[in-house]
């Protein structure tokens, strides 16, 4: 009986310290994300804009041609199309954005950012994300191999697209002549191969 009551209070202790740790882990990330929110809205009202404005160019600047559509930034913000019409149309009224039809898909258009556009994207809060992480040289792969599963694993409980870069797709196909995509069959640009796709999908795992 002894042992049985030595061995539970072992559990619950483990159990509580599991429970500590998970808890410091979601306080960082809620205090990481808390810190990022503050530099878009301090952003956005450097340039008049709400917050929404900033991450819509933020995306739209790394987005390739797959995905450089309205109905690519409501599943990756996930908000209703309405917002982002709305959000679209005051982005093109400032002048940071234009619409371009796409020649072989007849209602689609394409979002582009005008040069001032990415104007306002100088010395961003992403950049100062990058510097630093830039500071993390040893941990970085790591910390990105976490981050992906952890997205991953949150994107499937609420049903959400992954979204990812291009070139790390498991469509992603690179070829004498070049690289083409294997979902659609279209060649990509190199510039192409380097942003965030909608249609992304993780590669299988290697069997060893």
């Amino acid at each position: 009986m002894q042992l049985r009551f030595d061995t539970c209070c072992l559990s619950r202790n483990a159990s509580r310290r599991y429970i500590i740790s998970v808890s410091r882990s979601a306080l960082l990330l809620e205090r990481l994300g808390a810190l990022i929110q503050q530099s878009v809205r301090e952003e956005a009202a450097r340039h008049g804009l709400l917050p929404i404005h900033i991450q819509v160019l933020h995306y739209l600047a790394r987005a390739n041609r797959y995905s450089d559509l309205p109905i690519a930034i409501a599943e990756y913000f996930g908000i209703t199309r309405g917002t982002v019409s709305q959000s679209l149309a005051v982005l093109e009224r400032k002048g940071l954005l234009t619409k371009e039809p796409d020649a072989a898909h007849g209602k689609r258009v394409h979002l582009r950012l005008t040069p001032a556009g990415a104007t306002v994207l100088d010395d961003s809060w992403a950049e100062r994300l990058e510097q630093a992480l830039g500071g993390l040289p040893e941990e970085a792969q790591a910390l990105e191999a976490t981050l992906r599963r952890l997205l991953s694993g949150l994107q499937g409980i609420n049903g959400q697209r992954a979204f990812g870069i291009c070139r790390h797709c498991s469509h992603f196909l690179l070829e004498p002549d070049g690289a083409r995509c294997g979902l659609t069959g279209e060649p990509l640009a190199a510039e192409q191969t380097t942003r965030i796709c909608r249609e992304w999908t993780a590669p299988k795992a290697v069997q060893p």
